[in-house]
């Protein structure tokens, strides 16, 4: 199924996805969508959702993993040095991400609240790979869902997931989706 937003900002689906895929998801899925509103991890949104189409009591549990390595990079001693600094820094970039995943989430989950679909979201700060690897071991999933790595040449922060250890760790069926062409 490809789909793309209407005027009105509703989801539009037409058929795109393998024979083989839509067998897998024969009847209900849950899917787990590993993505971050990047425009890469956009097209992962979409896809997820148009694999509930047409699939009654369907449900995405949508896991927004903050990478360890971010906090490490924006609190160094070097001009954060003492503790009360520190904190106030640590505190404002904490309510700035929440506040922007928030605003990710609505968006999405507007979207998904058209198509009737059970959602669900957290999130976790660890390294992605090892992130995801728990979660799908810890829970069933039908299909796992997430965005290529952004191309060469495209600005924006590069991903630190490495897709390789992800497939060697898993037994779940991995849908990655290809960065859209038209960005």
């Amino acid at each position: 199924m490809s789909s793309h937003n209407s005027s009105n900002g509703a989801l539009e689906t037409g058929p795109v996805f393998s024979s083989g895929l839509a067998a897998v998801l024969a009847g209900s899925a849950r899917i787990l969508l590993a993505s971050h509103s990047t425009d890469g991890a956009q097209a992962a949104e979409k896809a997820a959702m148009e694999l509930c189409v047409d699939r009654p009591q369907s449900s995405i549990h949508h896991v927004i993993v903050v990478p360890k390595a971010l906090w490490h990079g924006m609190t160094g001693d070097d001009w954060l040095n003492n503790g009360s600094t520190r904190n106030t820094f640590c505190r404002y970039v904490e309510s700035t991400l929440q506040k922007e995943i928030d605003e990710q989430l609505s968006i999405l989950k507007t979207k998904i609240d058209t198509l009737a679909i059970q959602y669900s979201y957290e999130v976790i700060v660890g390294e992605p790979e090892e992130s995801l690897i728990a979660e799908i071991n810890t829970n069933k999933y039908d299909v796992v869902v997430m965005g290529s790595p952004r191309p060469k040449g495209k600005s924006g922060l590069r991903s630190r997931m490495r897709p390789d250890q992800l497939v060697k760790s898993i037994n779940t069926p991995l849908l990655i989706v290809p960065y859209p062409k038209d960005i």
